[in-house]
Formats: C-alpha cells, sequence, structure tokens
C-alpha cells in the first residue's frame, strides 16, 4: 500500500463529463406552518373590479382605499384559500367567469409605494395559480394584498 498516494488517477471511462451550466434552481419551499400554536398575521386586502388600485392610493397612510376587507390568516395561506375568503365579501368575485389578479403593495426603499402582480386565480378553480402561497410568492408581513376582480 506503501507509495499509492503517488499514483495518478486513471480517467473514468465513458465520455467525458460535460458541464451543463448551474443545476436548476430548486423551488424553495418554506416550512409548514401549525396553525395550532402560529398566532396568524393581519392582511389588508383592498378589493377593486377591473383592475388593481394604483400605487398612489396607498401614499398617505391612514387614507388606503376604502374598500378594504382584513383577514386574519397564514403565510403558507393560498391563493385559492384567498380567494375564497374574497368570495364571501366582494360579490363580483362570485361570478362563474371572474378572475382574480392578486399583487403585493410595499413601500420601496425610498417610501413610494410599489404594487407587484403576483398571480391569478379563477372564482370557481380550474387554471391559475391556485396552490401558491403567500410565503412562496415573497409576502413579507406588513404587505398590504391587491385583489383586482375581473
Amino acid at each position: 500500500m506503501a507509495g499509492m498516494g503517488d499514483m495518478p488517477m486513471r480517467p473514468r471511462p465513458g465520455p467525458p463529463m460535460q458541464h451543463r451550466g448551474p443545476p436548476p434552481m430548486a423551488r424553495h419551499r418554506p416550512e409548514p406552518i401549525d396553525r395550532e400554536k402560529t398566532c396568524p398575521l393581519l392582511l389588508r386586502v383592498f378589493t377593486r373590479v377591473a383592475g388593481h388600485h394604483d400605487k398612489e392610493e396607498f401614499a398617505v397612510r391612514g387614507k388606503e382605499p376604502k374598500d378594504e376587507v382584513q383577514i386574519y390568516t397564514w403565510k403558507d395561506a393560498t391563493l385559492r384559500e384567498l380567494t375564497d375568503l374574497v368570495k364571501e365579501v366582494a360579490l363580483p368575485a362570485r361570478r362563474r367567469n371572474a378572475r382574480l389578479s392578486f399583487a403585493f403593495v410595499y413601500p420601496d426603499k425610498n417610501g413610494r409605494f410599489i404594487v407587484r402582480p403576483v398571480g391569478s386565480t379563477f372564482a370557481y378553480g380550474g387554471r391559475g395559480d391556485d396552490a401558491k402561497t403567500l410565503a412562496e410568492l415573497g409576502f413579507q408581513i406588513g404587505d398590504y394584498l391587491s385583489v383586482a376582480i375581473l
């Protein structure tokens, strides 16, 4: 066994290894939340028919749009769960062909609000982003949720 460290390694048989670039990004799945033990967060939801609210409507604290719904939920809530909750309070969201578009509203580093679309669902399931969670979409506590009912 003496001198084994001095022996050159033989190349592997077969075609040479090919570099394919970085491995594909794995979708980060946050840890599941125990809803029995974890306190829910307050999600301020602003609904509007035919489009999202303009970012200027959020510029003055305390003067946000009047069509607000406050929902207590968790960061692992899916867009389907939120769709079903919005349907309970917004009649237009109950239409058979209604589509709900979701956007996070939050201030940028300069304090100006940004409305960032994050997904959409259909009132009665099917196509869409039903299974995406707030956490997967990058929600941070304190963000508002704008829901456009189309």
